[in-house]
């Protein structure tokens, strides 16, 4: 069969979802009602951020919440509220987003890049436990993809050494791990509402914590150094504007109501998915241990046959199923290691930037027809590929 990259007949033509889908009833009618209210900032006395502070830390099973401007600043708080700061180091695992590394060099300590799960692409408490020095402070368990990290293992090795634990759920919005939500498996969990997330407002973050003196410090911190229940000009600590506003809220709420049902869509499309693959070519990255629910932000890939990956990229693209190609492992970008960061030896993510590929979420909210076109694609263009790239 020929390859569309080479003039034959793409597996689809029909485009996929859009993201974020068009505003529903709800969003829109909260969105206005907050415009025509003038209330248009966290700090005036608007209800949003409130509500939304509040039903995602009950979702997460805690008590308390700030909302933030993105995910990345979040981190950052969540690390300076915990007490992490120049001279600690903090344990991240080596393939995920930049900003996992960055929001710890914010906090002025030094990210510490270990290798993942060589099945699952997740931190494993051994790795981190070999990383441990003197200086560690805090692990950062990425639930990569939508998967929770295995966070037993993780929590108790950071309850034996004094550490503290700050889940980076940015994809994992309503994933649960060992019947427990994400978020609030830690001493802190950081959602991520950026323009490709589960829930998004374009840009923006939120931060759940269970303790209530982290809640305060944290809060202080996103919102220039105030004191919760202090004075307006009062400043007891060095703080930024955090702040998410009530626009961006009003945008989120109601996505709430929408959220688990949209997990199912992408669960089954992805299910679909893997029960088309040729399997002795390609199939889907497992699940960590303890996964109760993936929330699919990407559906993984890995391909067991050797392959030109720029060329199959392409060729996936002109069959109209673009794939994406994934993180590159954060010890080999440059601008972390010349900031100091320290990447251990991750034969694992290299491996996993080499041979794993993604499906984005835009296309796993489609019918299950999408879910048949990505298995054909694949097929077809494997099978292509093995003749290697063309001249």
């Amino acid at each position: 069969m020929t390859l569309a990259i080479d003039g034959g007949t793409p597996v689809r033509t029909a485009p996929w979802p859009a993201w974020p889908p068009p505003m529903d009833h709800a969003q829109r009618a909260l969105v206005t009602a907050v415009l025509d209210s003038g209330q248009w900032g966290a700090t005036q006395g608007g209800q949003a951020c409130a509500d939304l502070v509040a039903a995602f830390a009950r979702r997460s099973g805690v008590e308390h919440g700030v909302a933030v401007g993105n995910a990345t600043l979040g981190l950052f708080a969540a690390l300076r509220g915990l007490g992490v700061g120049p001279g600690d180091e903090v344990i991240v695992p080596a393939y995920t987003f930049v900003a996992t590394a960055t929001a710890v060099l914010l906090a002025g300590a030094t990210p510490v890049i270990v290798d993942v799960d060589a099945a699952d692409l997740h931190l494993s408490a051994p790795a981190v436990e070999a990383a441990l020095t003197p200086r560690t402070a805090a692990i950062v368990p990425v639930h990569l993809a939508g998967s929770p990290a295995d966070m037993d293992p993780l929590n108790a090795l950071a309850a034996r050494h004094g550490l503290a634990v700050v889940e980076d759920a940015a994809q994992a919005h309503g994933a649960a791990y060992r019947d427990r939500p994400v978020g609030g498996l830690g001493d802190a969990g950081v959602y991520s509402f950026q323009s490709s997330k589960a829930m998004t407002a374009g840009e923006g973050g939120l931060i759940v914590c269970r303790a209530g003196e982290v809640h305060e410090a944290v809060w202080s911190l996103c919102n220039v150094g105030r004191a919760l229940d202090g004075a307006w000009y009062g400043h007891p600590r060095a703080g930024w504007n955090l702040r998410l506003t009530e626009i961006q809220a009003a945008l989120l709420l109601p996505w709430l109501d929408r959220l688990d049902d949209e997990i199912d869509r992408r669960n089954t499309f992805a299910a679909a998915v893997e029960r088309d693959l040729p399997g002795d070519r390609v199939s889907v990255v497992p699940q960590p241990p303890g996964t109760t629910r993936d929330s699919r932000h990407l559906l993984m890939l890995r391909v067991h046959v050797p392959f030109d990956r720029p060329f199959l990229l392409a060729a996936m693209d002109a069959e109209g199923v673009p794939l994406d190609g994934g993180y590159p492992p954060l010890g080999t970008m440059p601008a972390l290691t010349e900031a100091g960061a320290r990447p251990e030896p991750c034969p694992s993510a290299e491996a996993a930037a080499r041979d794993v590929l993604w499906v984005r979420q835009p296309m796993l909210m489609d019918d299950l027809t999408g879910a048949a076109h990505i298995a054909e694609a694949l097929a077809k263009v494997l099978a292509g590929a093995a003749r290697g790239p063309r001249p």
